[in-house]
């Protein structure tokens, strides 16, 4: 029995200096939370992302969640309050629904739809020195969609209750947070 657990050991720590760093890159980086984000993200030299963040609906989706309108909307779907209910969490938080060891210390589901929710859970790729690098970045987790639009419409559709038409070039306006050149 002891041969079996050495050999475990062997091939699990074998495996860590083995495999590429970014092997499990999407599925095992944590998610660090916007206040972690923000930290970089926050001035005009960057685009002012989390402003724009926290101007918009997003950064409040899960709040609409907590209202009795939600609650009544989801109970007669499925009986459980919106903030229980898989089917709104989905659009509504990001992280909701994750291994809570692969949740950071300062990650708030309560955040509602955030920087993870659109560019994949950022321990892997949050530091500066491989932002600054957006193929090493990618490498590491980073998620940059190449149809914006159809990422978009997985929560803006008609499957959602309270659907009203989505018009994405409108609403991209409002969210667009690019970096600024030079």
């Amino acid at each position: 029995m002891l041969h079996k657990k050495a050999l475990v050991v062997f091939v699990v720590v074998a495996a860590y200096f083995v495999l590429p760093a970014n092997s499990n890159a999407q599925g095992k980086n944590s998610y660090e939370g916007v206040q972690v984000c923000g930290m970089c993200h926050k001035t005009e030299k960057s685009g002012n992302q989390l402003k724009i963040w926290q101007d918009s609906k997003h950064s409040q989706a899960y709040k609409t969640l907590l209202t009795a309108k939600a609650d009544e909307i989801s109970k007669k779907k499925s009986g459980k309050k919106a903030v229980e209910n898989p089917e709104c969490l989905k659009c509504h938080a990001s992280g909701y629904n994750v291994d809570k060891a692969l949740v950071g210390a300062k990650f708030k589901v309560e955040d509602g739809v955030q920087c993870e929710t659109c560019h994949g859970a950022g321990s892997g790729y949050k530091s500066m020195s491989v932002m600054k690098n957006k193929a090493e970045a990618e490498k590491k987790g980073l998620v940059m969609h190449s149809d914006i639009e159809k990422f978009c419409k997985t929560c803006h559709n008609p499957e959602s209750p309270s659907y009203k038409e989505f018009k994405f070039q409108e609403m991209w306006k409002k969210i667009a947070h690019k970096v600024p050149k030079g």
